[in-house]
Formats: structure tokens, C-alpha cells, sequence
């Protein structure tokens, strides 16, 4: 059983593709959660709330995925630097997670 796992593992590896991470798992890889929370703002804004204010734009995905990797400046004074190293896959599965969160039901 150990041969196969190891076999499978090897033919992954070789044709370049390995299992992605999952989104929440990228987002503490690439230290978003420093900044960014889920349902709280903090030196950056909720994940929610990004959902909610690109809600129903077609473009949403695009223009999140290069905030990822280029930065960008809101109105606060702060800002989000750039995320280089960030590919594109990770950018975009980071993307669709946050876009996929429902809005945050504050009371």
C-alpha cells in the first residue's frame, strides 16, 4: 500500500500537479490573517465585508486577485502591500473564498 501512496505521490509531483491548499490555509500561509479576519475589521477590512461590497460585480474575482498580488490603498490609513509571491492559483482560490462568504449579520 505504501508503494502505491509513494508511486501516486511521485506521478503528482512529475506532472506538476499537486492538491491545492485549502483557501483558509492560504490565507494564514500568506499571512493575510495578520491584517484580515473572517467577520472583523482590523488593520484591514472583515473578509465578509470585501464579499459584500464587490456582491454582484462579474469582475469581483479579477480585481481581487490582483489586489492579492499588486496591493492596494483604501480610504483608512493604512494600506494592503503586495503580494508577489502569491501565484496565480492561490490568488484565485483565496478569491472565490472570500467572494463566496455570506454577509456578516452585525447586531
Amino acid at each position: 500500500m505504501k508503494r502505491i501512496a509513494l508511486a501516486f505521490a511521485t506521478a503528482l509531483l512529475a506532472a506538476g500537479t499537486v492538491p491545492a491548499q485549502e483557501p483558509q490555509a492560504l490565507l494564514q500561509k500568506y499571512s493575510c490573517t495578520i491584517c484580515h479576519s473572517k467577520e472583523e475589521a482590523g488593520a484591514g477590512p472583515a473578509f465578509v465585508d470585501i464579499a459584500e461590497k464587490y456582491k454582484g460585480n462579474p469582475k469581483a474575482a479579477a480585481i481581487l486577485r490582483a489586489e492579492i498580488k499588486k496591493g492596494t490603498h483604501g480610504s483608512g490609513p493604512w494600506h494592503m502591500p503586495p503580494h508577489p509571491e502569491v501565484t496565480n492559483a492561490d490568488a484565485e482560490a483565496m478569491a472565490q473564498y472570500i467572494l463566496s462568504l455570506p454577509p456578516n449579520r452585525r447586531t
